[in-house]
C-alpha cells in the first residue's frame, strides 16, 4: 500500500505507534511531547523502581539489554527521570552496587525468578552489546543533559569493556566478544554480528580515540560481509585462527541460522548515517532480506544464511526492525509494506503487575515492542545518528530541555 493511500484504521494505528499521518496521508512528526509508543512501553515494561521486565518469559526476566534499551529510549524521549531510575536499578541489581566512575563491575546479563522463587541474578556473565549500549547512553546523556557524572561513568565502563570484552584475534585484529566468559575455545571464537551497531562503534571511537573501536568497526564489517554470502545475516558466527590468517566460519553451536538476533543487524544498518563510509557497503552486504521480502511479501522467521532456505514468518517486531533498513535502501514500496503491517497491530492491553504470572496472548511481547520502538521512532524523526555516531534527538532543537519528565 502506498503511503498516500493510508486508510482511516491505518491512520489511527500509526498514531498509536507514535507516527502521525496528516491530511495528505504523508507520515509526519508527532508533537515532541507526545511519543505515545514510548509512554506505552514504559507503562507496560518499566517498573517504578527502574526494572525493565520481559513478562513473556517464565522467569519474568530482566536483561542488561532491556535496561540499556530502556535508557536509550528515555534519552530519545528527554525523560531523565526514567533514565535515572533504570540506571539506578541496573547499578544496584546487575552490578552489585559497583557502577560508578571510580568502580565499575560489568552488569550481569540476566536477572529474574530463581527455581526457589527468589529473585536475583540468573547468569553473572555480562553481555557486550548491552555494555556498549549503556556506555553509549551514558556518553550521550552526559553531553545532551550536561551531566559530567554520566560521562565519567561512561569512560569507566568503556575501560572495562576494552579490558574484558575485546580480544585481538590473530589475522584479524581487535573484535568485540559477546561476553568475557565462554566464547573462546582453543582457536575458535564465537561472535554475534548483532552486537556491533556501527553508530555506537563510531561514537566510542570518537570518545576513546586511542582505543580499538575504529578497527573493531572495520572488522565488524568484514564479519557481516563474510558471514552473509547470500545477503542474510546469521545470529551467530565464529572466527578460527590459522597459522597465518584466520577465517570466519559458521558458528559451531548455533549453525548458520539467521533469526531473532540477526534481525537487529538489518536494523543497525538502516540506522547508520548515510555519510558513514561503511553505510552503503554494509547495506549492500545485507541485500538478501530485501530480495526475499520482494518475492514473498513477508520476512522469514528463520533463514539458513549459507543456502537461503527459509521457514516461518517473522513476528511484527521484524517489520519494526526492517523499517529503517528499507528507508535507508530507498525502497519506498517495502517501507510502505512495513508501515502497513505495523499499523495493523491492535492496541494491546497493559502488562500484568509484578508477580501476576506470564503475559497472555493479547499482551505485547517485550522484544517486538523494542524493535518497533527503534524502527518507528526513527521513521517518525524522533532521533537519528550522525556520521560520528552522535545521537541527534528531535527534542534537542525543537523541545524544551526538561531534565525530568515521567
Amino acid at each position: 500500500m502506498r503511503a498516500s493511500f493510508f486508510s482511516r484504521p491505518l491512520h489511527a494505528a500509526l498514531a498509536c505507534a507514535g507516527v502521525m499521518v496528516g491530511m495528505t496521508g504523508h507520515v509526519q512528526a508527532a508533537t515532541c511531547d507526545d511519543w505515545s509508543a514510548y509512554r506505552a512501553f514504559v507503562s507496560r515494561f518499566v517498573q517504578q523502581d527502574g526494572r525493565v521486565v520481559d513478562f513473556s518469559t517464565p522467569t519474568q526476566q530482566t536483561t542488561s539489554e532491556g535496561q540499556s534499551y530502556g535508557m536509550f529510549f528515555a534519552l530519545v524521549a528527554n525523560d531523565r527521570a526514567t533514565f535515572e531510575r533504570v540506571l539506578r536499578w541496573t547499578r544496584a541489581n546487575l552490578s552489585a552496587g559497583r557502577f560508578d566512575g571510580d568502580d565499575v563491575k560489568l552488569p550481569s546479563w540476566q536477572w529474574g525468578k530463581k527455581p526457589d522463587g527468589a529473585y536475583g541474578v540468573l547468569d553473572p556473565n555480562s553481555a557486550a552489546d548491552s555494555d556498549l549500549w549503556i556506555a553509549y547512553d551514558l556518553f550521550e546523556a552526559g553531553r545532551l543533559w550536561h551531566e559530567p557524572a554520566y560521562t565519567k561513568l561512561a569512560y569507566a565502563l568503556v575501560t572495562q569493556i576494552e579490558k574484558q570484552e575485546v580480544a585481538d584475534l590473530r589475522g584479524l585484529g581487535p573484535m568485540l566478544l559477546p561476553g568475557p566468559q565462554g566464547f573462546r575455545n582453543g582457536g575458535t571464537t564465537r561472535l554475534n554480528p548483532s552486537y556491533l551497531p556501527l553508530p555506537l562503534l563510531r561514537a566510542l571511537a570518537a570518545q576513546s580515540p586511542n582505543g580499538p573501536w575504529a578497527r573493531v568497526a572495520d572488522n565488524a564489517f568484514k564479519l557481516v560481509k563474510t558471514t552473509a554470502p547470500l545477503g542474510f545475516a546469521p545470529d551467530w558466527a565464529a572466527y578460527r585462527d590459522g597459522q597465518r590468517d584466520g577465517q570466519f566460519i559458521v558458528d559451531p553451536q548455533k549453525g548458520d541460522v539467521g533469526s531473532y538476533d540477526a534481525i537487529r543487524v538489518y536494523l543497525w544498518a538502516g540506522l547508520t548515517a548515510p555519510a558513514d563510509p561503511l553505510a552503503k557497503p554494509w547495506l549492500a552486504a545485507l541485500h538478501g532480506m530485501r530480495d526475499r521480502i520482494a518475492q514473498t511479501g513477508v520476512p522469514p522467521e528463520k533463514v539458513a544464511t549459507t543456502t537461503g532456505n527459509a521457514s516461518g514468518e517473522g513476528p511484527i517486531g521484524f517489520w519494526g526492525a526492517l523499517l529503517p533498513y528499507f528507508r535507508a535502501l530507498g525502497d519506498t514500496r517495502a517501507a510502505g509494506l512495513a508501515q502497513t503491517h505495523l499499523a495493523s497491530l491492535a492496541t494491546p492491553t497493559p502488562a500484568p503487575a509484578p508477580g501476576a504470572g506470564q503475559a497472555t496472548q493479547n499482551q505485547p511481547v517485550y522484544y517486538d515492542e523494542v524493535l518497533m520502538l527503534f524502527g518507528t521512532g526513527s521513521a517518525d524523526g524522533r532521533y537519528r545518528f550522525d556520521e560520528n555516531g552522535r545521537l541527534v534527538p528531535r527534542w534537542e532543537n525543537s523541545c524544551q530541555s526538561a531534565n525530568a519528565r515521567s
